[in-house]
């Protein structure tokens, strides 16, 4: 454990961030299992608003911290070849 009063903060905070980031990534990692398992099934009507959501996740994430910007983009552009049909993997 720090002693510098400054240092038990910084520890402290640093907890809080990775818990927001662990937050961040679980959620759009879930959310990306929910469009895949829609896309493959026969509801693709229901996937617009997943895909919405997992954009909107993912850009809040990159705001925040959590993900880097080429790390966000990729995952957006994923995300939008599934939706389309193409697969997610090249």
């Amino acid at each position: 454990m720090a002693n510098i009063h400054s240092q038990k903060k910084r520890i402290l905070r640093s907890e809080r961030e990775r818990l927001e980031n662990r937050r961040y990534t679980s959620k759009i990692k879930t959310t990306f299992r929910r469009l895949e398992a829609i896309v493959s099934g026969d509801d693709r009507a229901d996937a617009a608003p997943v895909h919405r959501e997992l954009v909107q996740t993912i850009d809040k994430a990159v705001k925040r911290g959590a993900l880097h910007r080429n790390t966000g983009a990729r995952k957006k552009s994923r995300a939008a070849r599934i939706l389309a049909g193409r697969g997610g993997e090249a």
